[in-house]
Formats: structure tokens, C-alpha cells, sequence
């Protein structure tokens, strides 16, 4: 029989908590056996949900939380007056080894910052990074870092595509993803420093990394490598840039639609087109921010999403837990270290 993961829910975090938290727990469980999950938040709201969405009782136990960290707390504050909030309580529970995985949709800051502080970093590691998946016009591609670390060095970049590689093994079992770094050029003399630093030790550890190269921001949405390394500035900027593009084309597509009859008839012969574009590109299915390299697994939930994108966010989680990823992520540093010895 198949070991049960445990899975830590901060039920409170997000917009449209804990009601959408609770129905996408209950799509989690209609296909998936073998988990179990802990969850945090007002028994008095969370009570009626259950029974509501008729959660399988043997599959989850609520504790109760009195405070819920605010979408506008700073983390500084969350840290030192939410000890007894639902997202606190969570993330303990994997401190503390009663949980493989946490999951919220709650302040971002907050999160990460108490996540570092609770769960610290695989050894080796500087610095936690935010990483993602994107759909491309190929497979779709794991891009960090997105916001964690604004300002990042050589080591950071090489660290993160280490990383980058064991998470995208993981998400999808694909032994050798290839990975680029962020770069105004693909040129070897283009970039700052640091970039050209990083590029110079992995051309080096082909052991660890398939450093592919230099890739421009054009590469992300080609799907040109699987893993995108950069720093969180630059990350965070070509995120939101990317989410952008992708509502304004579909708002583009619903004006032109309504301009005339003829407009209106194309739409029409062109909508099972529409529909499979709309799914592939859909957001919510690549929902989960991941807060890797730390020393144990912290997934964000979008604040605003719905029932079916927390959903998959818990999936992802799920099967990075599954999968080890930390024991993974620690066994690629330890390869970098005993490479770079080698080199000496």
C-alpha cells in the first residue's frame, strides 16, 4: 500500500478563504487516495465546509487558530504577533515533522518570510528562491527566481539552476532539463557580471546541470530551455509582463469578436480553436508558487484563486513531497561541491 502524504492548510489565507480552500481539498480527494490533510483555521467556519463539500472524514483533522495573518501585515509583524495564526500553525506543523508539505494562499511576504525562519535552508544553500511553472509554446518551463531575492550573485544563479533542475525532474520526469540564464543577449560578452560569472561555472558542471546558455526574454514563451534562472527583479518583471500579454490578447480577441456579424461568425467556426487555446494557457492549472531551497516544502496559492487552481497548488505540493525534493535539491549541492573540490 501506498504511504499517505501529509499536508499542512493554512485555511485562512486568501481572498476567498476558507471556502474555496476547503472545495479544492475536496477535487484533491476525489482523485487522489493517499494523502491526508492537516488543516488550520476557525472551526466555526470550517466546520459547515466540510460537511458541505462532504470531506471524507478519515482524510483530514482541523485544529483550531485564533488569528489570521492579514494580506497587508508586514512579514516583520507577521512573524512576531502571528504565532497563533492559521499560516503559523501550518508551517510548524512541517517544522515539526507532522506535515511533508504546507499550502496557502495568504500574504506572500509573510509566508516566505516565516517559512525561511521555521524550516531554514538546505544545507548549502544561501538563498530561498520563488519558483514557477509557465505554459510555453513547447513543454511548459520552471522560471525562478520571481521575486524572493531582488539583488542576486554568481553563486544565487548557480544554486537556483541547481535547484531548478531537481524540481523540474520532479514535476516532469525529465532526467536532463536543460536550463538557461536570463540575459539581455545570448552573446557571451552581453549581461552583467554576475551573469557571465554564473554562465562561466556551469559550462563547467555538466555533471549537475545541462547548461544550455544565455536566453533572452522572447526564449521564456518559445519554451527554448525547461528551467529559466534570473534574479528575483528580473524574474517578477517578466512574470507579471507575460501575465499581461496573456489577458490583453484575450481581450483583443473578445472586442474583435463583437465588432460585426461577420466578426461574430468567424468567432463562432473558430471557437473549438478558442477553447483548446483558453485551456492550454489557462492559469489557475500552473498555480503553486513553490518557495524552494528550503528545508522543507512551502507551496503560495495565488490570493485570488478558486477552487480548482488551489487545487492544483496542493497537487503540486503533493508531489514534491512525494519525490523529496529537498533530499534532491541536497544531493545536486552536494554534487556542486564535490565537482567545484574537483576542479581545484
Amino acid at each position: 500500500m501506498a504511504k499517505t502524504t501529509v499536508v499542512a492548510i493554512d485555511a485562512m489565507g486568501g481572498d476567498n478563504a476558507p471556502d474555496i480552500v476547503i472545495e479544492g481539498l475536496a477535487q484533491v480527494l476525489k482523485k487522489e487516495e493517499n494523502v491526508f490533510f492537516l488543516i488550520y483555521g476557525n472551526e466555526d467556519k470550517l466546520i459547515p465546509l466540510v460537511k458541505q463539500y462532504k470531506l471524507n472524514p478519515d482524510k483530514f483533522k482541523i485544529h483550531a487558530t485564533t488569528d489570521v495573518i492579514k494580506a497587508d501585515d508586514k512579514p516583520s509583524a507577521a512573524i512576531r504577533n502571528g504565532r497563533e495564526s492559521s499560516m503559523f500553525k501550518a508551517i510548524m506543523a512541517v517544522r515539526n515533522g507532522y506535515a511533508e508539505a504546507v499550502v496557502s494562499a495568504g500574504n506572500t511576504g509573510a509566508l516566505m518570510a516565516i517559512s525561511k525562519i521555521c524550516l531554514g535552508t538546505v544545507s548549502g544553500i544561501d538563498r530561498p528562491a520563488i519558483a514557477a511553472v509557465i505554459p510555453t509554446l513547447q513543454t511548459p518551463a520552471v522560471v525562478m527566481d520571481l521575486g524572493a531575492n531582488a539583488q542576486c550573485n554568481s553563486q544565487n544563479l548557480v544554486e537556483f539552476s541547481i535547484i531548478g533542475t531537481a524540481l523540474y525532474r520532479i514535476l516532469f520526469k525529465k532526467e536532463r532539463p536543460s536550463v538557461g540564464l536570463l540575459n539581455i543577449g545570448s552573446e557571451d560578452t552581453k549581461g552583467r557580471d554576475e551573469i557571465k560569472e554564473a554562465a562561466s561555472v556551469l559550462k563547467t558542471l555538466d555533471e549537475s546541470v545541462n547548461f544550455y546558455g544565455f536566453v533572452e526574454g522572447n526564449d521564456i514563451g518559445k519554451g527554448t530551455t525547461d528551467v529559466i534562472v534570473t534574479d528575483g527583479f528580473s524574474g517578477n518583471v517578466a512574470l507579471k509582463t507575460l501575465e499581461g500579454t496573456v489577458k490583453m490578447v484575450s481581450g483583443t480577441i473578445k472586442r474583435l469578436a463583437k465588432r460585426s456579424l461577420f466578426s461574430k461568425l468567424i468567432f463562432l467556426l473558430a471557437l473549438p480553436t478558442f477553447k483548446i487555446l483558453k485551456k492550454e494557457t489557462d492559469p489557475r492549472q500552473y498555480n503553486g508558487a513553490m518557495f524552494v531551497g528550503l528545508n522543507g516544502i512551502s507551496v503560495k496559492s495565488h490570493g485570488g484563486s478558486d477552487a480548482f487552481s488551489f487545487a492544483c497548488a496542493v497537487n503540486r505540493a503533493i508531489s514534491m513531497a512525494r519525490h523529496d525534493l529537498c533530499a534532491q535539491i541536497k544531493k545536486g549541492v552536494e554534487d556542486l561541491m564535490r565537482q567545484t573540490e574537483e576542479k581545484e
